[in-house]
Parts: structure tokens; sequence; C-alpha cells
């Protein structure tokens, strides 16, 4: 990979400066508070990307932005939307990516005819995929939820992959993170103990996801944060039996093995591929149909919520509870955990 001093330098050469020289930019495609994305058409073809826009703050802030950047340069996965090229001006960067137009995952769910726990193991097999690759490539996301994980195109077949890699940051066995950052109800009880953490908190935000998919609701969810947080650090969910009572003990043993309190117990996105559910034979082939009913309410929830969940929200959120160890946070909840 670059060191990101040579990347530091490609983005400040004369060539890739000039990003109206090599694409024209269309429609907006979508925004966000530091940010805004747009359809672009690369000159002289027919070849369609996505270029976000991103507003320089600082020079430090740059340097280590594009430091990262150096390293999502060097990605090619299926399942990981690919960042082809960035360009830098005085107050500007235009990183150029992957154009995808075929929704987000939870999306399209609502849509189809019908859908099966193997339809969600499919699905599931796809984000591990990209997982792994990132991972194997020390690429820590760090806010892996919903409407990050999207369909390259509209067709029936279409790859699902992980996009938006605004959070996302290089870890190894050897360094750990600090930082807290995320979406609320998708983080790691280590995120919010603002102690140490690594790779395994993309495992937890997959098991929550996994947990969605079945069932159509948060496991962890309050509209107090604060109690929010709470359940989160003590792993405190369960299996409804209204809702789970059909769903396979394969599926719920997954979960299981991801909402784990010790991160050093989680399963590894490696290991998680090889479980029997996300290969699809330990997955049922029942239709799911009270699950699609409560994933478009879920649909309805997450959007009107966008702007309370916000990152920049949640990163200078300083509950005293986070710095304060109680044995509280060692408890498991009463079903499908595990420490």
């Amino acid at each position: 990979m670059s060191s990101p001093g040579n990347v530091y330098w490609v983005a400040q050469s004369e060539k890739v400066k000039k990003f109206d020289a090599t694409y024209i930019r269309g429609r907006l495609l979508g925004e966000g508070s530091t940010c805004k994305v747009y359809e672009c058409r690369q000159r002289g073809s027919d070849s369609r990307w996505a270029v976000k826009i991103m507003e320089k703050k600082t020079q430090s802030s740059t340097s280590f932005a594009l430091a990262e950047i150096g390293t999502l340069l060097n990605l090619n996965h299926t399942n990981v939307i690919r960042m082809k090229e960035v360009f830098e001006t005085e107050s500007q960067l235009h990183i150029v990516l992957e154009l995808v137009t075929g929704g987000e995952l939870f999306e399209r769910i609502v849509t189809i005819g019908s859908y099966t726990e193997k339809d969600a193991a499919f699905c599931v097999r796809h984000i591990l995929e990209g997982l792994k690759y990132l991972h194997d490539n020390d690429i820590v996301h760090r806010d892996l939820k919903p409407e990050n994980l999207l369909y390259k195109d509209e067709s029936e077949n279409s790859v699902l992959k992980i996009a938006d890699f605004g959070l996302a940051t290089i870890s190894n066995n050897h360094v750990l993170l600090q930082t807290v950052c995320g979406t609320p109800g998708y983080c790691a009880p280590e995120v919010l103990k603002s102690t140490s953490y690594g790779k395994a908190v993309d495992i937890w935000a997959v098991g929550v996801i996994i947990y969605i998919l079945l069932c159509g609701y948060e496991p962890f969810y309050d509209e107090n944060q604060s109690k929010l947080f709470k359940k989160i650090l003590k792993c405190d969910y369960v299996f409804h039996k209204d809702c789970w009572s059909d769903i396979s003990e394969n599926a719920k043993d997954l979960i299981s093995r991801m909402l784990v309190l010790n991160p050093a117990k989680r399963l590894t996105a490696g290991q998680a591929l090889k479980h029997r559910w996300v290969q699809g034979s330990g997955a049922k082939s029942d239709n799911l149909t009270d699950t699609v009913t409560k994933i478009k309410e879920f649909n309805g929830r997450r959007k009107l919520k966008g702007v309370v969940n916000a990152v920049m929200a949640f990163q200078i959120s300083k509950l005293s509870m986070l710095t304060n160890p109680s044995s509280d946070h060692q408890e498991t909840a009463e079903v499908g955990t595990a420490q």
C-alpha cells in the first residue's frame, strides 16, 4: 500500500487537482452535514461514477483524511464500494467512487415478493465477505448500518456492497482505536465506554443488523439515549417469543456469538462466514411476512430519527455513565447473550 506521504503528494499534484478537467458533474445524489455526493461522468467516455465533495476543515484533519484515503484507494473487492481517485483544491476534496444505483438493503427487502431466512443469510454472506476483506487489510469500518449497505444496481441478483467510509480507519492487532464514533444503536459496548477497540466493533454492528433482518426491530432500543446506552453496555437484548419462535436456532446462535460483551469472544468475519446459517444450510425457507411488515415500520422510524442519530451529535455526547465504571456493565441479557 502507498505510504501517507506518497498519497499526499499525489493529491497535491496538478493533474489530480483538476476534477472538472476529468469529469462532468451531474445530479445531486445526496448530502450530509460535511459533504455532498453527485453523479459524474468521465470526459471522453460513458463511464459513470459518484463524487463525494468534502469541505476541508483544518490542515491536520486534511492530512489525516488523505492518509486514510490512501489506504482505501488500494482496496478492490466485489462487496466493497471502490474508491477510484482523489482530487484536491484549496478548500475541498473530491473523492471519486463507484456509482451504485440499486438502493439500500432494507429498502429492497420490503419490495420483493417473498423474504426468507435464506434470503437474509445470502445478504449477510455478502456483508461478511466485504467485511473480512476490510479486516484482512486492517480497515475498521466503524459505522456499519443499513444505510451503508447498498446494491450495485436494480437487478434481482445484484451484488450488495459496503459503503460510506467516512469513519473508517486503520487498525491492527498492535494499534487499537479510542475515538468515540458511530451510530448509537449499532455501537459496541467498548466504544461507548471509551476504551480501546478494534475490528470486533464491526462484528457487533453486523449482529445488530442480522437481528433486525430477522424480526424487523432493533435489539437495543430506547427513546432515551442514556437508557439506550445502558442497554448496550449490559448487552441487554432478548429473542421475544412472539417474533422469534419461528426463527431458526442457527440464526439465534449466530447472533449470540456476535452480540457478546467481551470483544475477544466475538466471532471474526472469517469465522462467521463458516457458520451454518450464513452458509445457508442452517437457514429456514419459510416466508417472513410479519418481519417484512416490521422492517417497513423500522425504515420509517430510522428516517424520522436521522437527525437525532447524526454522527456529529453522537461524537460530542459526553454522558457521565460512559466514564463511571459499574458492575452493571458486566451483566448479560436474559436470553441469547454471552460474555
